[in-house]
């Protein structure tokens, strides 16, 4: 099968439109657009790279925001359109986060890369991403790359669901490290912050933030699903006080890179 199918047929298939809606969903989109909001000014234009079905597209746009996305999955760009709402001023096309030829350099204020690392399984794949991402951005623009953590995976789908006892995901993941391999089969790339750092390495950029957008709530998503509106709020703002605590970083489920570009 075609690397790009297993995608597609895993996008066709999994509510992705709904993911961020839950309770427990919502802690990283809220995460997310924190720091997003912290850096968007008036008359910016946004650019996000993997948009999927639009959460982040709309709501930026909603804002008064102009945004153009970018999506791979034929059924994402049905959904990211049905999605419009009247007074958006977005677009969608499709297009691959390792090819944004259609797009002029040092165009855009704000980039958005929530989606596509998860998914490209070599080095050059992933550099080139990044690359593009920059090149696309005015020079001291911001850019967001998220990324799957691997040590949350391996303890919730390795242990807590005993995919320990599965050969087969026990033949991706070395038995000294623990570090997970992956291929177009098993959909996401899995990530420590040491390989995020690697992959920045040669990039004209400085990093402002590297956050935990979930932290631990994916291992409690049932007591954050049961919480009421004060107790939500609570743990709101401990999880934003303490998500870019190193010591905290590495339990993520998804991270967040934030870096601005100096000079490209």
């Amino acid at each position: 099968m075609n690397p790009l199918d297993y995608l597609k047929n895993y996008y066709s298939t999994h509510d992705e439109d709904s993911r961020l809606l839950s309770r427990h969903g919502s802690v990283e989109f809220l995460t997310t657009m924190r720091y997003i909001q912290k850096y968007l000014k008036k008359g910016d234009t946004v650019l996000e790279i993997g948009a999927g079905t639009g959460r982040y597209s709309h709501a930026i746009a909603s804002m008064g925001y102009s945004v153009d996305a970018v999506e791979l999955v034929p059924h994402n760009i049905e959904l990211f359109k049905k999605n419009i709402t009247p007074g958006e001023i977005v677009s969608i096309t499709e297009g691959n986060a390792t090819d944004l030829s259609a797009f002029a350099d040092n165009t855009y204020d704000i980039t958005l890369l929530l989606g596509p690392m998860y998914h490209l399984f070599t080095k050059e794949e992933q550099k080139k991403a990044l690359s593009e991402a920059i090149r696309v951005t005015k020079e001291n623009g911001v850019i967001f790359a998220a990324y799957c953590n691997n040590d949350a995976t391996i303890i919730s789908f390795y242990f807590c669901k005993r995919g320990r006892c599965d050969e087969h995901y026990r033949n991706l993941i070395d038995p000294i490290t623990f570090k997970a391999s992956s291929n177009p089969e098993e959909i996401f790339v899995l990530y420590r912050k040491e390989d995020v750092d690697e992959l920045m390495t040669g990039f004209d950029v400085s990093r402002l933030h590297y956050v935990a957008t979930d932290l631990a709530t994916n291992f409690i998503r049932d007591t954050v699903d049961s919480m009421n509106d004060e107790e939500f709020e609570d743990y709101l703002n401990y999880h934003f006080a303490v998500c870019e605590r190193a010591d905290m970083v590495g339990a993520t489920h998804h991270m967040l890179d934030v870096f601005r570009k100096t000079n490209y």
